[in-house]
């Protein structure tokens, strides 16, 4: 048999090399197999400003990167590679990924989640295109342009008010008559002037002529569809838990995500689910580093009684 991990981290996330950075510093043998970058969805954040001891913020690729330099000065190895699929049964769990196959004593689910699409006919094409899922990343190249924000929760509006300091005009798209999110950002939303709402609505397609030129918006309650003019598209409707090559392998539940507790510990004994991919109230950088932590104290009992 190959070499065996203490404990193989999928997922390059937050959680994933907070989980390496306390499992090395442990003295346990730990790879994390991240399929792109570190970071995960918190690279592609421009500024992070409730991540406690950075009083004037951080870039969410900057944090990633010294989260990986910080697990890897204790040892921690990172290989770039896409896990395929998963064999935990026994005592050595086995990771089949594009790079050869792995195994560990444990495993550590750290894949988090990917924008949730909103399913109109024409999205895929104009990905990128007119149609984004990160406003930070893409806001930029709408200065001075109208854009759609669809969404009304936390990030939607997060997104709404950071593309009013860049856009023109910005329509806010949401199925409900009032906000999702937080109270903090009620107030600067509606006093700033270029942001305009669109309640009880939906995105239902887009209109293009060589590019997006606008969106197509059904009223909730009438039916009705009005043409919105735009430049940009911005979906913010949250996002769905990276665990396909899950199913059948550890518990789930309803809407796809690692059924665990604050523990971190799945129904499988030796796996845990740490961050945005686990069942859990509050999703943000703070509570998935607090899991990476959590996974291996449990991680290290697990161990020891074998």
């Amino acid at each position: 048999m190959d070499h065996i991990y203490d404990m193989i981290i999928i997922g390059g996330g937050p959680a994933g090399y907070t989980a390496a950075l306390y499992a090395a510093r442990a003295g346990l043998d730990v790879v994390v197999l991240e399929r792109m970058a570190p970071g995960g969805q918190m690279a592609l954040t421009g500024e992070i400003d409730n991540y406690p001891g950075f009083d004037e913020g951080i870039n969410g690729f900057e944090l990633g990167m010294k989260m990986q330099k910080g697990a890897e000065r204790f040892g921690a190895k990172t290989v770039y590679t896409e896990v395929k699929c998963v064999d935990f049964t026994g005592d050595v769990k086995k990771i089949e990924a594009a790079s050869g196959e792995f195994h560990g004593k444990t495993v550590v689910i750290s894949t988090g989640a990917d924008p949730r699409r909103l399913g109109t006919p024409g999205e895929e094409e104009l990905i990128g295109k007119g149609v984004h899922y990160c406003a930070h990343c893409d806001g930029r190249f709408y200065k001075d342009r109208t854009v759609i924000v669809v969404g009304g929760g936390n990030s939607a509006a997060a997104d709404a008010l950071y593309l009013s300091r860049l856009a023109k005009k910005v329509y806010v798209v949401h199925r409900r008559d009032t906000l999702r999110a937080t109270k903090i950002y009620h107030e600067p939303l509606l006093k700033a002037d270029n942001v305009e709402f669109v309640w009880n609505s939906t995105v239902s397609g887009f209109i293009t002529d060589g590019k997006l030129i606008g969106a197509k918006v059904t009223d909730a309650n009438s039916g009705a569809v009005t043409e919105l003019p735009c430049d940009g598209v911005f979906v913010s409707i949250g996002r769905t838990p990276a665990t396909g090559f899950l199913a059948g392998k550890v518990a789930l539940d309803e809407g796809g995500y690692v059924v665990a507790d604050e523990s971190t510990r799945t129904n499988v004994d030796g796996v845990f689910a740490v961050g945005d991919v686990r069942t859990k109230a509050l999703r943000q950088v703070v509570t998935a580093v607090a899991d990476g932590a959590n996974a291996v104290h449990f991680a290290e009992e697990y161990l020891a009684e074998k």
